[in-house]
């Protein structure tokens, strides 16, 4: 009895040794899987960025046009300004991340907003 008991164990044991092994190989897929998923929403953030860039340029061209092209520095400001007002800053909290003066702010902001006021209120009046 005791001899089938050994037998047994020593079974468990050679089963449980190869199962180790086997567990590593699918650890290994899952840290790639894992890394894989990673890389992709990185990429996903950096397309998100570039879009909604692409966006606020896109409406910046619309304001601007017929203007001189504005400098690229004073086009970041415009386009960082016109992000965090979208995003629901407060001119006051939008001065202080740009550390710009808040009438600056209000200033580049104004035909972003009257525009689309006027937009809003032209909808529901018809």
């Amino acid at each position: 009895m005791m001899e089938w008991a050994l037998v047994i164990l020593f079974g468990a044991a050679v089963l449980l040794f190869i199962l180790s092994f086997i567990k590593k190989d699918s650890m290994k897929v899952d840290s790639q899987l894992e890394m894989l998923a990673s890389n992709f929403g990185d990429e996903m953030n950096v397309l998100h960025e570039k879009i909604r860039n692409i966006e606020i340029d896109a409406e910046i061209t619309v304001q601007e046009s017929g203007i001189l092209a504005m400098s690229s520095e004073k086009r970041n400001l415009l386009r960082e300004v016109l992000d965090l007002h979208k995003r629901g800053y407060s001119f006051e909290s939008i001065a202080l991340k740009t550390k710009q003066p808040e009438n600056e702010i209000e200033r580049l902001l104004t035909p972003y907003i009257v525009t689309k006021n006027e937009r809003r209120n032209v909808a529901n009046d018809i």
